[in-house]
């Protein structure tokens, strides 16, 4: 039997909502049904709410793409295909403002976005009093959750980190209202800073609002609810670098001393590779997309995570686009070979190694990853390294409690760190080694104020350079004329 996807009902309603032509700034309805219709009754308003999400998981964003731009910016892969459509550019880190994934990202973004808004805008004026008070705070809980991380997103690659400036510097187009006909929504981008105010704005809302799912179930998985939003906000605090914030978010869903869980059920699953194997619902995963061999279902070509990582060599069947670095993360003594069992998730093909945490084969249904709880034990280590400058023994038992999953011959103690900064850089190890390929590499280069290293015949990237992050979509600033471009 072919398997539905959970979002099935959200097809109609995606074409509906948040179709557009070429400029984000000029959309175009696809569909003559008058768009108060599709708020009349509780099961379009459910389709509604399940095309947040599938706008969210397209390819072209957090789908697959986002994730292998992030990646192949840093220094762990290598292009094997010089292929300028499968992100050769973002590879020699040379793209420009009519670069597809630059144009595509940004498109993919601003439809998730605008899906966003026309959802709340419909469910304001009618929706709410067809499914109810109750219901319908729920419903834009979820889409304040959908913005929020699509705006963060989008934040990692066309804007300058918060440390620079303070959040300072222009940051992206701020819309809260949605965009349903063609028309003129010039407008000028909002800094960095307000940016994250309006994301933590949105979140703080969903909070309030969205229920505490229990953990490992398929709708806790693939819908936000409140562990996802706190989860979600300790990211967003440690991209801002507001410790405290961090500390206070992450105690909401992290109890424990040696082992860690939250009151939800959430906690590290035994088996790693379990993670991403079918059926892809283990405790561990607080916000993943999901995808089924269902036509329209699944990535769409060249966007796909095991396409772009896997190797062509069976058992598996990707497309060899990225091999990895011998110089990068898979270098590191501390990641034993023989004892983690994260090193599964490389595969040698004759002298060179591809990452196969996306096994599936074509159509790749491997769900995308966005949220695991391992990042927020790590998120929370950090942070109270760096808030109380010491070799903090919660961030110690957190960090051990990582490694250990993978590596039980692996135990950090106080003794093997001098100083706090050198905990702080095991724990940015352990999260490069952890979430490797899932999209966070690029993100955290710019967030830990680093340079882009050179390798592989591509030059170093420093911090001031132009090239550090990446320009605006030229269709942005073609139809948007108050839209500045990065310098």
């Amino acid at each position: 039997m072919k398997k539905i996807s959970v979002y099935t009902l959200a097809l109609g309603a995606a074409i509906m909502m948040a179709s557009c032509q070429k400029s984000l700034l000029n959309p175009k309805p696809q569909s003559d049904l008058d768009a108060g219709l599709v708020f009349d009754t509780p099961d379009r308003i459910a389709s509604q709410n399940n095309g947040l999400y599938t706008m969210l998981k397209n390819g072209k964003f957090l789908g697959g793409k986002f994730q292998i731009a992030n990646e192949v910016r840093g220094e762990d892969f290598s292009n094997e295909l010089s292929n300028s459509v499968t992100l050769a550019l973002s590879w020699r880190r040379n793209v420009g403002n009519e670069t597809q994934e630059v144009k595509e990202i940004w498109a993919q973004g601003y439809l998730s976005i605008n899906n966003a808004n026309l959802f709340i805008d419909g469910m304001n004026a009618q929706g709410n009093k067809v499914v109810g008070d109750s219901l319908g705070k729920i419903y834009v809980g979820e889409a304040k959750f959908v913005r929020a991380i699509s705006y963060f997103s989008l934040l990692q690659l066309y804007a300058r980190p918060f440390w620079d400036g303070a959040g300072g510097k222009p940051g992206l187009i701020l819309y809260l209202e949605g965009h349903k006909e063609k028309g003129n929504y010039a407008k000028a981008r909002s800094t960095v800073a307000e940016i994250y105010t309006q994301i933590l704005k949105d979140l703080d809302e969903a909070e309030a609002v969205l229920p505490k799912s229990t953990a490992g179930t398929v709708k806790a998985i693939t819908h936000a609810n409140y562990y996802s939003v706190v989860a979600l906000k300790t990211r967003v605090y440690l991209y801002m670098g507001k410790y405290d914030k961090v500390i206070t978010e992450a105690q909401k869903i992290v109890t424990g001393t040696t082992t860690f869980s939250s009151p939800g059920g959430h906690s590290l699953n035994t088996e790693i590779a379990k993670v991403f194997a079918p059926p892809y619902t283990t405790t561990e995963s607080m916000f993943s997309l999901p995808f089924t061999g269902t036509t329209g279902d699944f990535p769409g070509t060249q966007t796909q995570l095991g396409y772009y990582f896997a190797p062509s060599s069976l058992p598996y069947a990707g497309n060899g686009e990225y091999s990895l670095i011998s110089t990068g993360v898979i270098s590191d003594s501390s990641w034993k070979t023989a004892t983690d069992a994260r090193r599964k998730f490389l595969f040698a093909v004759g002298s060179k190694y591809f990452l196969v945490k996306y096994p599936t084969p074509n159509p790749y249904t491997d769900w995308a990853p966005v949220i695991r709880y391992s990042e927020i034990l790590l998120n929370y280590a950090e942070a109270l390294v760096k808030q109380n400058n010491t070799v903090d023994p919660t961030a110690l038992a957190l960090l051990n409690a990582v490694r250990h999953r993978a590596d039980p011959t692996v135990t950090f103690t106080a003794a093997g760190f001098a100083t706090p900064t050198a905990l702080v850089n095991a724990i940015w190890n352990e999260k490069h080694i952890e979430l490797l390929g899932e999209g966070f590499r690029g993100m955290e280069v710019t967030r830990t104020q680093q340079n882009f290293v050179a390798r592989g015949g591509v030059v170093q990237t420093l911090t001031t350079d132009t090239k550090y992050i990446w320009p605006i979509s030229s269709d942005e600033l073609v139809y948007n004329k108050l839209c500045v471009d990065n310098q």
